[in-house]
């Protein structure tokens, strides 16, 4: 049996589901396959930037968000060896309208400044919306075949319960599937070949740290980066990534039983502010791992195949805007699809939207992946991070400098 729709979206994260929603609101008919259960924990930074409080509140999720998600972070910072630095976060250039226009001061004030939410929560709310908007949702549903034909894309999608296989047939795709997992579809990669530079990723949630409210500092420590903030539940959220080679040496030498327990380990010796931050923590559950992560923009696919989030292109995390490209690069795609389709931009094809929605992609996150790539190479050498160790104690300003050009501040969606 085949279904035919107007579009399929592969992957449920907060690219898959936020282009579903916005789509199906837009009155297209679309089917979202994501192959996990949810609620389910992920790697992830966790953070919001203020500058996607415009999107949440036109997905009906900003209450609910602002409900769930951890205390504003107002301060950026800089644990690395015994220096601890901080600095403003900046502030998106105008206050969010619907906020503006409230009289309560702290709602006000809150909405100016980024927030931190687990994925187990944020990924859940989304994909929850789209259903209501009228996606049909299957979970946990695989795709695992996708083939082109004319102008339509017909997908074999498989329950990864039953077993049971269905048909989707749909002119435009959207692929969401992250760039971690391999697979048969043209916007999957190969299993990579393991390489001793492959930065790993990995997470935990911490109950009563001592990290300062409102501070989210990077931390800094050989062959790796991380970094901690407040999220929900009264949680601090530590995620970093490390190189494949440093993981096997301090494996090699240390005394713990896991991968996350080592590198945890190594992040307190080389950390004090961590190490501060931690001392009478109790970490929630095991360490999560994945990757390895490919940073860099990923190749535009076949016409009417449009890709989001980390399969458009993933920044180094050390700068926590992935979840922000994920969401804002949605709404770009969604933008041109729903214009496209109202014929708002006569007799252009889908392999002409995809070159406009490619060139819109790059202007606003391009400059995020390349500053990305600096601060983390930067990082991971401890001669470059001792050598300019004193200009920034002198100067912490440079972190809210760094921030802004990270796209702390960069406003993609409009009302």
């Amino acid at each position: 049996m085949t279904d035919a729709v107007d579009a399929l979206v592969i992957g449920g994260g907060p690219g898959g589901a936020t282009a579903a929603l916005l789509l199906a609101r837009a009155g297209w008919s679309v089917v979202l396959l994501e192959s996990k259960e949810f609620p389910r924990r992920k790697v992830c930074g966790e953070y919001l930037s203020a500058t996607n409080f415009t999107l949440l509140e036109h997905l009906g999720l900003a209450a609910e968000f602002r409900t769930a998600a951890g205390p504003a972070v107002q301060r950026v910072g800089l644990f690395a060896g015994r220096t601890l630095i901080s600095a403003e976060l900046p502030r998106p250039t105008r206050c969010h309208s619907l906020f503006r226009n409230l009289g309560n001061r702290g709602v006000q004030n809150s909405a100016q400044w980024g927030r931190a939410l687990g994925r187990e929560h944020l990924d859940t709310f989304l994909i929850r919306h789209a259903a209501r908007a009228g996606v049909n949702v299957r979970q946990p549903w695989s795709a695992t075949d996708l083939l082109r034909e004319g102008t339509t894309y017909h997908c074999l999608a498989q329950s990864r319960v039953t077993g049971d296989s269905r048909k989707v047939r749909a002119r435009v795709v959207v692929a969401a599937h992250g760039s971690w997992e391999p697979g048969r579809l043209p916007t999957q990669a190969r299993r990579p070949t393991p390489r001793p530079g492959d930065l790993l990723g990995f997470k935990a949630h911490f109950h009563n740290s001592d990290l300062p409210g409102g501070l989210m500092p990077l931390l800094v420590f050989p062959g790796g980066y991380g970094g901690m903030v407040h999220s929900d539940a009264g949680r601090v959220s530590l995620s970093c990534c490390i190189r494949r080679d440093q993981l096997s040496h301090i494996r090699r030498h240390g005394r713990e039983e896991t991968a996350g327990e080592a590198v945890e380990e190594h992040i307190l010796h080389h950390c004090l502010g961590a190490r501060r931050a931690l001392a009478g923590a109790r970490r929630e559950g095991a360490w999560l791992s994945a990757g390895p992560i490919r940073p860099g923009i990923r190749p535009a696919g076949p016409a009417g195949i449009f890709r989001v989030g980390n399969c458009a292109g993933e920044a180094h995390p050390v700068i926590a805007e992935g979840i922000s490209m994920a969401l804002q690069g949605a709404w770009l795609l969604a933008r041109h699809l729903i214009a496209w389709h109202k014929a708002a931009v006569p007799g252009a094809t889908l392999e002409q939207v995809g070159q406009g929605y490619a060139r819109a992609w790059r202007k606003a996150f391009a400059p995020r992946i390349h500053t990305a790539a600096a601060v983390a190479h930067w990082a991971m050498r401890p001669a470059a991070v001792g050598g300019t160790l004193p200009l920034l104690r002198c100067f912490p300003g440079l972190l809210s400098w760094g921030a802004r050009l990270s796209g702390k501040a960069a406003r993609v969606v409009t009302a």
